[in-house]
This record gives C-alpha cells, sequence and structure tokens, in this order.
C-alpha cells in the first residue's frame, strides 16, 4: 500500500487545537518505520476544487475571511488544505491504477460542506477526490464509506441525490454535527450510541459493506477516523486497537479497488489503530 504524504502538512498548527500536527507526525514516523512506500502528493487545481465548492467558498478559505470556531482561520491554510484534497485525488489514481493508497495528510475534510467551513475541516478531501473520479470516468460509480465517529455531513450534502455515489455513514450519535440520524436517497446512515462496542460496532459495519457490495461499485473511498477508538478524548465510542485490524480485514472483502483518506483521530495510539487497519486490508 503506498503512503501519500508531505511533511509540508506539519507546518500550520493552533495552540491547544486537537487536530495537531503530532498526529500525523507520530502515524507517519510509524509507518515509515514499518518499510511502508511514501510517495509526495501533489495540490489540487482550482477546477478540482470547483468539483465540490462554491466559488465564494473558496475564495473565503484562500482570503482568510470565513469565520467557524472550531476550523481556525490560519494563516496559508489554503495550501495546506489544497495539498490535503490533492493527496486525496493521488491516493484515488493510484487505486484506479491497481493499488490500495491511504492519504495520510491534515488537515481532514469530511464536515467541510460544499459551502462552508466546519469541523477542522476547510475543503472535502474525499467529496474532492470523488467527484474528480465522476469527471474522469464518465460511465463508473463511486462508494463512500465513512467510518470516522462523527457524521460527514459534508460529504453527504456533496453526495446526496447523485446515482452514481453511494454514501454510507457509521458515527456515534448524539455527537457533533448532529446529523446522520435519517438516510436519504442515497445516503445510508448508521448512527450508533454512545459506548458501542465492537460486536454490535462490527455488525454494523458488516450490514454496510453489504450495501456497497448491492450498489457494486467501481471504486470504494474510505474515509478512515479513527476517533472511534475507546480512549480518543473526544468521543465515547468503545473500540480496541485490535478492533481496526478486523475492519480493515472486513472492507477489504468488498473485493473493489479503494482508496483510504484520513479524517479524525486524537488518541496516543492513533499510529497503532491506523496500522492495524491497513494491515488488515492488505
Amino acid at each position: 500500500m503506498n503512503i501519500f504524504y508531505s511533511s509540508s502538512c506539519l507546518d500550520y498548527h493552533s495552540p491547544g487545537h486537537p487536530e495537531s500536527p503530532e498526529r500525523v507526525r507520530s502515524v507517519a514516523g510509524y509507518l515509515k518505520s514499518k518499510g511502508f512506500p511514501f510517495l509526495v502528493p501533489v495540490p489540487c487545481s482550482m477546477e478540482d476544487l470547483l468539483l465540490v465548492h462554491d466559488p465564494r467558498m473558496i475564495q473565503a478559505v484562500r482570503g482568510g475571511t470565513f469565520v467557524d470556531p472550531d476550523t481556525p482561520c490560519l494563516p496559508g491554510i489554503f495550501g495546506y488544505a489544497a495539498l490535503a484534497a490533492g493527496s486525496a485525488i493521488c491516493a484515488m489514481r493510484d487505486a484506479v491504477g491497481g493499488r490500495t493508497a491511504f492519504s495520510l495528510m491534515r488537515p481532514p475534510g469530511h464536515h467541510a460542506t460544499p459551502t462552508r467551513v466546519m469541523g477542522f475541516c476547510y475543503f472535502n478531501n474525499m467529496a474532492i477526490a470523488s467527484a474528480r473520479f465522476l469527471a474522469d470516468c464518465p460511465l463508473k460509480r463511486i462508494a463512500i464509506l465513512d467510518i470516522d465517529c462523527h457524521h460527514g455531513n459534508g460529504t453527504e450534502d456533496f453526495a446526496l441525490g447523485r446515482d452514481r455515489i453511494l454514501y454510507v455513514s457509521l458515527h456515534q450519535s448524539p455527537l457533533y454535527p448532529g446529523t446522520g440520524l435519517e438516510s436519504p436517497m442515497n445516503c445510508v446512515n448508521f448512527p450508533l450510541p454512545p459506548f458501542t462496542g465492537e460486536a454490535p460496532y462490527m455488525a454494523a459495519l458488516e450490514s454496510a459493506c453489504d450495501r456497497i457490495r448491492e450498489f457494486n461499485p467501481e471504486l470504494l473511498g474510505v474515509s478512515a477516523g479513527f476517533d472511534t477508538y475507546e480512549e480518543d478524548p473526544l468521543t465515547q465510542l468503545k473500540l480496541k486497537v485490535s478492533s481496526y485490524r478486523k475492519m480493515g480485514r472486513m472492507i477489504s472483502r468488498i473485493s473493489c479497488p479503494m482508496f483510504i483518506v484520513l479524517e479524525g483521530g486524537y488518541a496516543e495510539k492513533l499510529s497503532s489503530c491506523v496500522l492495524q487497519f491497513i494491515e488488515g486490508m492488505e
């Protein structure tokens, strides 16, 4: 599995913010020590951004004129966010070429809607990579599986009503952002109560994988958040480190080309969770 990563994503930070450089720095160092091949991503283009986001939103990020209490307006954030989105596109293209790939970048993306930043997210990396795939392959379909503990409201907003996309999310509820309680149209949601452990989670994931197999996509994008881990400071699900290997193995049995994009995960054992997941997928 190729890992798309650039150390430049460590160059911005907001003191005290949970979405810190250290979370990705530690994972990158750990995966390098295990011998995974690393590739350097390139930023997405304006054309790529416009496949998903409103021009006024893009300009607000570029000009630093947006306001969101969870999503700091930091110097250079447009470039960092464009690189994270570009990395997701690189991983998508690797998958189309026949090799599973992982975009290990920040900032995350799945809360960013077509019109606003929110929830630590500036541009929606998964939505942009998916939109690029659909534009490049006009007869093919993509499924998006979101396993972050928070519902990917931005990705759902993008996907809703598009017949060549299936969006499937497993997430804690109640929890920020408070969406994902129903399953409208082509978006399938599995809201899980706080303190859900491995057995019921894996049962829900099996149902999610069945829905994806029924859709029979040519490509699968996985929004991989690791804040479902039991020691995550922002959430209350109860998965173990070993749970992620089982998750990766179950998802890999969908048997179609796939790519992975990092979303959340804020516990000290993030590196171990990521390794278990991607080893389960190989």
